[in-house]
């Protein structure tokens, strides 16, 4: 038994910090080491509505949407038997490369996925708390494809779910009293693992449709 204990409101701005986070060197605005083509932008077009957007800058770099909880008024953060369940609209531009995580700390990481569209039928998922992950190859997942996907944050095992299908258990977990903030954005790759947006191209973007977090109901003795 669960209670919705989240709902995202990606326009609110008690929910979420819009263009920062310390996932990023200095709390951002770029992460080159990561390989990552990013300038981190508060622009709500970028992230408000919901679709994530990456638009070329006259320098190399691209302004990037990013939205995460993390010094939110609210300070919502996931903690161990929680699950996550997300709607989402993957992104078609090659060098596109969105991603829903969790981070507090400098670590705590769990990805409840990533994707790159030049790899069009794979998913990646990765628990960097305990180092464990899979690369999901599936003909449900493509360019401009719409996916259901949940994740577990089990304390002995994460769980990912495609489509209502379980895909992934990782025993290995996140352990007891684990917990961190939740980031939802739209990373540019830089080319080192997977190609750069080609020249033509000034505008990337993903969707998340929904975004709902369920945590365990503890029961009374007898309930």
């Amino acid at each position: 038994m669960t209670d919705v204990v989240f709902t995202a409101d990606f326009a609110s701005e008690s929910q979420w910090v819009a263009g920062r986070s310390w996932a990023y060197p200095g709390g951002g605005p770029t992460n080159p080491g990561d390989d990552k083509l990013d300038h981190l932008t508060a622009d709500p077009a970028h992230s408000r509505t919901g679709t994530f957007r990456a638009t070329r800058r006259t320098d190399g770099l691209w302004d990037t949407g990013l939205l995460t909880t993390e010094g939110s008024a609210e300070g919502f953060a996931v903690r161990t038997g929680d699950r996550l369940d997300a709607r989402v609209r993957l992104p078609v531009g090659v060098g596109a490369w969105p991603a829903i995580w969790t981070w507090r700390d400098g670590g705590n990481e769990v990805d409840v996925f990533e994707y790159h569209p030049d790899n069009p039928h794979l998913l990646e998922f990765s628990n960097h708390v305990r180092r464990a992950g899979r690369d999901l190859r599936s003909d449900a997942v493509g360019p401009g494809g719409l996916v259901d996907l949940s994740v577990t944050f089990g304390r002995r095992s994460v769980v990912w779910s495609l489509n209502g299908k379980r895909v992934f258990s990782d025993n290995r977990g996140v352990g007891v009293g684990w917990y961190a903030s939740l980031i939802v954005n739209l990373s540019v790759s830089a080319g080192r693992y997977h190609p750069h947006p080609d020249a033509a191209t000034t505008e990337l973007s993903y969707t998340v449709e929904s975004l709902v977090v369920h945590r365990p109901v503890s029961l009374p003795p007898g309930g």
